[in-house]
């Protein structure tokens, strides 16, 4: 989304997000305003055999309705950004110029089969072009944000919350569908961590009603110190902002939105996500930028680790500086320029 809102500042280009046709991102593109096509796709990898044949039936079935958005449409450009939905739209289109976007330091299968059809491939830092085939034009680009995250300071993002400046404060959140056991390590601490910090708390839906009660629980002076909800839209960009540190899962997004707002990270990597969000988290703490907890010895580190770093004004500082390093605040500017330059060599060669 974030290089879509780059494309329409200087195009005005018809742009078609073609997703699953059972996806969770269809509302989502609505809200943006942009044109939306489903097509049927489903995993192969790790599949049992009960369902292998009908995802393979699936993947042939989207084939098929890729062939017929592309008649339709007649785009200049293909642009993936990951997973098996994008395989048979690849192999439809695989007469028009495509670029892909590997979100992870290390793509997963589906975007290694995406890899070897583009023309060219976007990474976020040098250590994914390890990963890739080598022959491949690759460009790191960094990972593209949403231009409105930017937009909060830390004080008019502590007066959103009703922050106060004298105690620092601890973001928590599992991504967008929560993480139970980063929820639970909370909760149960929750009086150490609230006098360590203030504390934002993104529960994601299914544990929401859980938190719910843990603050229910609190006295008057601790409540006011901790700030839940299930999930944050436009206030993202604030939370970010608002935090001195961050406790968090390990995803793509991680290497992108930390970055940007040089926050200091605790990361929780998915310990069931094969191993991508361990490598990214590698990847962080590696520059200095993050500390990791495995995700089954959390409750027993949450507080320590929180309040080593809290208590230690100058190491928090370090690491802040580290992962303000990483940034690359143009990254959907320069995807948006690869895009443009496969756009124009199609219109050269035809």
């Amino acid at each position: 989304m974030a290089v879509v809102q780059e494309r329409d500042k200087d195009h005005s280009d018809a742009i078609l997000w073609v997703g699953s046709e059972k996806g969770m991102e269809y509302s989502l593109v609505k809200h943006a305003g942009l044109e939306f096509s489903g097509i049927a796709a489903a995993g192969i990898h790790g599949v049992g055999w009960k369902k292998l044949p009908r995802n393979i039936a699936s993947l042939v079935r989207g084939f098929f309705d890729s062939r017929r958005i592309l008649k339709d449409f007649k785009p200049e450009v293909l642009f993936f950004t990951g997973g098996y939905i994008g395989i048979p739209m690849a192999f439809a289109g695989i007469h028009i110029p495509q670029l892909i976007f590997i979100p992870d330091i290390e793509p997963g299968l589906s975007l290694k089969v995406l890899a070897r059809l583009a023309d060219t491939i976007a990474v976020v830092c040098d250590d994914s072009k390890k990963y890739l085939p080598s022959h491949k034009k690759i460009a790191v680009t960094g990972y593209p944000t949403r231009s409105e995250l930017g937009e909060w300071t830390k004080e008019n993002a502590r007066n959103l919350f009703g922050l106060s400046d004298l105690k620092p404060v601890l973001f928590i959140f599992g991504g967008s569908k929560g993480a139970r056991s980063i929820n639970q390590a909370v909760a149960n601490h929750i009086h150490e961590l609230l006098n360590l910090c203030q504390i934002i708390h993104i529960t994601g839906q299914s544990d929401w009603d859980y938190v719910c009660k843990v603050r229910e629980n609190l006295d008057p002076t601790e409540a006011k110190d901790y700030h839940i909800s299930p999930y944050l839209h436009e206030e993202m960009g604030a939370a970010f902002a608002a935090a001195d540190l961050v406790v968090s899962r390990a995803g793509a997004s991680t290497l992108g939105e930390f970055p940007l707002f040089g926050l200091p990270a605790i990361l929780v990597p998915y310990p069931y996500a094969w191993r991508y969000q361990k490598v990214n988290a590698d990847y962080l703490a590696e520059k200095g930028a993050a500390i990791i907890i495995e995700d089954a010895i959390l409750d027993k580190e949450i507080v320590r680790t929180v309040g080593d770093l809290m208590q230690n004004r100058d190491k928090l500082a370090e690491m802040k500086r580290a992962m303000s390093g990483l940034a690359i605040p143009d990254a959907a500017k320069n995807i948006a320029v690869l895009l443009e330059e496969l756009a124009i060599s199609k219109s050269e060669q035809s």
